[in-house]
């Protein structure tokens, strides 16, 4: 029973009180000391220390015990990431007109896809079994905290996922939104749980690279300094999800200490050009030091590189993605750069690991670049419903529902994981 349902249950029993005893009488009177007495007896033996990390607790009531029974005992040594998509004959959890909160850009269904083979399949790892999504589990272990998607606009994506399939358990209340709606915060009353978005591009500082006034599609970015719009709200945040990297494949200018250090993509002789890959890792290094940093008790996961799947062209060249199937694990070339950049996000949350440790953080990686290679046949495509970029397909996001709510399986699993860690050491 939670403290609002028990404070509920003290009211109705002073209202019946006061029918007997009168608001006058010595009798009221004893019993408004015993009633505040109990209250503040339950906050104190209720309350728990801000900010540290909960297990979830073995016993026979609890949720997530009977959607993790029946998973192989060596589950936790299996590589989750490494295997293949299967026919799923039951399909999604939900969908689009049984999720209300869905975004239109999303909501392939809506603007007009007629194939709907691509809902039916589901993620197998080798040797092992990854369940179907269960919101009661999932609310179970993270009641009473705060999650926070930290990223572009492929962690909202993923974050519009998690509120889709959590929806179906407890409707959750929207409590902020700003003006651009780039950060979006979500409360779900009953387990007192907040799911958050914080839009930041590059987790680092960035300023629009501008010539004659004119914005030239790149960025400044200062590599040693952190985007306040997601460290702002470090201290109340218990589950970070971070992902990025789309945003550093453009004309951008690296800074460190105030200094020009290089660039990417900028065609200046007088610049020498290092690559996504070095700006991606100096800005994961720097993200993941300030949270060893300024905090304790918080549990990390980097989600790896989504890729792009662009055909016959770049999205702004007449490129599509129009497949209505998956590939099949051989026919997927595991290398070049988004392998690259899956590898130095998987170096990079090793590095934060091994300091994090000593603070009390836990780092983790949902890595899904492997799966989601294999998925050309997810994305909105040419059914995403801009109206001012008509013409342009979007093959970097991902239809809901589709692959991309199996990100909140393995995010589930990975919480299950990560709280069974914590009761054992």
């Amino acid at each position: 029973m939670d403290a609002s349902q028990t404070t509920k249950n003290l009211h109705n029993c002073l209202v019946k009180t006061e029918k007997l005893f009168g608001l006058g009488s010595t009798g009221f009177l004893w019993f408004y000391s015993l009633f505040f007495s109990l209250i503040f007896s339950f906050y104190i033996f209720s309350s728990s220390t801000p900010h540290k990390f909960t297990p979830i607790q073995d016993n026979a009531d609890n949720p997530a015990n009977a959607y993790f029974q029946h998973l192989q005992t060596d589950n936790e040594s299996c590589d989750l990431f490494d295997g293949g998509w299967v026919e799923d004959k039951e399909g999604p959890l939900y969908s689009n007109l049984s999720c209300p909160t869905i975004p239109l850009s999303k909501n392939c269904f809506y603007h007009g896809r007629k194939d709907r083979d691509f809902v039916y399949w589901r993620w197998k790892p080798e040797g092992c079994e990854l369940p179907r999504f269960n919101p009661k589990a999932f609310l179970s272990i993270v009641r009473g905290k705060t999650m926070a998607f930290i990223g572009d606009s492929l962690a909202r994506n993923h974050m519009e996922s998690l509120l889709c399939l959590l929806s179906m358990e407890e409707t959750p209340r929207n409590v902020y939104e700003d003006a651009e709606d780039k950060f979006r915060s979500w409360h779900f009353p009953h387990h007192n749980f907040t799911l958050m978005v914080l839009r930041s591009e590059f987790l680092v500082q960035a300023t629009h690279r501008l010539i004659n006034g004119s914005f030239t599609g790149g960025f400044h970015l200062h590599l040693d300094q952190l985007d306040s719009n997601w460290t702002q709200k470090l201290p109340i945040i218990d589950y970070a999800i971070f992902s990025d990297a789309h945003w550093f494949l453009r004309p951008n200018y690296l800074y460190e200490g105030g200094n020009l250090i290089g660039c990417v993509y900028c065609g200046d002789p007088t610049v020498k050009d290092v690559g996504p890959g070095f700006a991606i890792r100096r800005a994961f290094r720097a993200a993941l030091k300030y949270v060893n940093e300024n905090r304790n008790g918080v549990v990390v996961f980097l989600r790896t590189f989504s890729p792009a799947q662009f055909e016959h062209g770049a999205w702004n060249k007449g490129g599509f993605c129009n497949r209505t199937r998956g590939l099949a694990k051989e026919e997927v070339n595991v290398g070049g750069d988004d392998w690259e950049f899956r590898n130095i996000q998987v170096e990079e949350i090793e590095r934060a690991k091994r300091y994090g440790g000593k603070r009390g953080n836990r780092f983790g990686i949902i890595d899904v670049t492997r799966a989601m290679l294999m998925r050309p046949d997810g994305h909105p495509g040419e059914f995403w419903g801009n109206k001012w970029m008509k013409g342009y397909s979007d093959c970097i996001h991902w239809c809901l529902p589709g692959p991309i709510d199996t990100w909140s399986e393995l995010l589930l699993q990975m919480l299950h994981n990560t709280s069974r860690a914590l009761k054992q050491s």
